[in-house]
């Protein structure tokens, strides 16, 4: 290789360094729960969860492990934050081990499944013994985290590399390849729609892995299923199964009327909501907060198809304390009584509004 090329490889070694910044810390369980649940009801709290990570994905068998790992003394990946100008952490990577932290804590998970420790399997953290509750509370995890003069990119792309690690396909890429059928590509066609990608602003990261295809098969199961929504299985489960008897059952009848009103609460969100599906002008978005919007809107014009209301009033309920309460990132975030009670918000909320217009 020619000198030149290999003095423009340091450059943009230097240059790309540059661009990360970041120190090493070390904190104790008790700590690490406290910065989190401290203000995590109005959003203050110091660690907090981004938009695009608000979904809590583990089971309660992976939850007991990692607690039995921690307790075993086994080795734990670093967790990354991320400082905001404001002096909060984002949690770039590492937001189910610190809920799970805190769920264990706060008496939120029963331990199941074990079989190193299999005396601890049906006990709450505090059936333990005293000493136990200290000695858990006091152990360190090692943090690694980004000064708030890195960007937002260089965020994407260490998020992108620690995910892409193991090589796993997302829940969208999986269903592509074995869910084919015409529901199937009716939602990968209704993803390109010009105004939903407009309204939809995803990171690269997530475009790549279909975001936006997974937010559309959750608003049309999610307006399927209310109010009966299931417990008892994982959410993504639930949407497999869906998927599969959809592209079974799926006529072009019913591909008419879904689609016709996917487009009406579309042009309502784009009518009511400045930055559409997210909350501001960031390319963040949260699934429950989509879910409940598209879903809200979609069932009040059903039963109001000239569904009319002041103007701001979907704004006002969007970020409403009452509303974000319902949003906490906390624990079961797709619990049914949640999803139930996040959807009723803003449809009842429309609803009402419209009776006075």
């Amino acid at each position: 290789m020619e000198e030149g090329n290999l003095e423009l490889i340091e450059k943009e070694i230097e240059v790309q360094q540059r661009n990360v910044s970041y120190d090493t810390k070390e904190y104790t369980i008790e700590i690490i729960v406290d910065k989190y649940l401290n203000g995590l009801d109005n959003e203050e709290n110091e660690f907090f969860v981004p938009d695009y990570q608000r979904e809590f994905v583990w089971d309660e068998l992976r939850q007991s492990r990692f607690i039995e790992s921690l307790i075993m003394g086994l080795p734990i990946p670093y967790i990354f934050l991320a400082e905001n100008a404001d002096g909060r952490y984002e949690i770039v990577d590492g937001s189910q081990r610190i809920r799970t932290l805190a769920a264990f804590i706060k008496d939120e998970l029963e331990i199941v499944g074990l079989e190193k420790i299999r005396n601890m399997n049906g006990l709450k953290f505090s059936q333990l013994k005293i000493s136990r509750q200290r000695k858990f509370r006091n152990i360190s995890l090692k943090m690694i985290t980004l000064s708030e003069h890195t960007s937002d990119e260089t965020k994407n792309d260490i998020f992108e590399r620690i995910n892409r690690g193991s090589d796993l396909l997302k829940d969208m890429e999986k269903r592509k390849g074995i869910y084919r059928g015409p529901f199937n590509d009716f939602i990968y066609l209704m993803a390109k729609n010009e105004d939903y990608i407009r309204l939809t602003p995803v990171a690269h990261w997530f475009e790549n892995r279909q975001e936006r295809e997974e937010l559309l098969l959750r608003y049309f199961a999610f307006s399927e299923w209310y109010p009966n929504f299931k417990d008892g299985m994982g959410i993504a489960l639930q949407l497999d199964k869906y998927m599969e008897m959809k592209n079974k059952t799926f006529t072009n009848k019913e591909k008419e009327r879904i689609e016709k009103e996917f487009y009406s609460m579309l042009n309502f969100v784009d009518e009511n909501l400045r930055y559409g599906f997210a909350k501001n002008n960031t390319n963040q978005i949260s699934r429950q907060y989509f879910e409940a919007i598209s879903v809200g809107v979609c069932l009040a014009l059903r039963e109001k198809s000239n569904l009319k209301v002041h103007e701001g009033t979907l704004k006002r309920l969007a970020s409403d304390h009452e509303f974000h309460q319902l949003m906490a990132a906390r624990y079961h975030t797709h619990k049914p009584q949640k999803i139930r009670m996040r959807i009723d918000y803003i449809k009842d909320g429309l609803l009402s509004d419209a009776k006075s217009f």
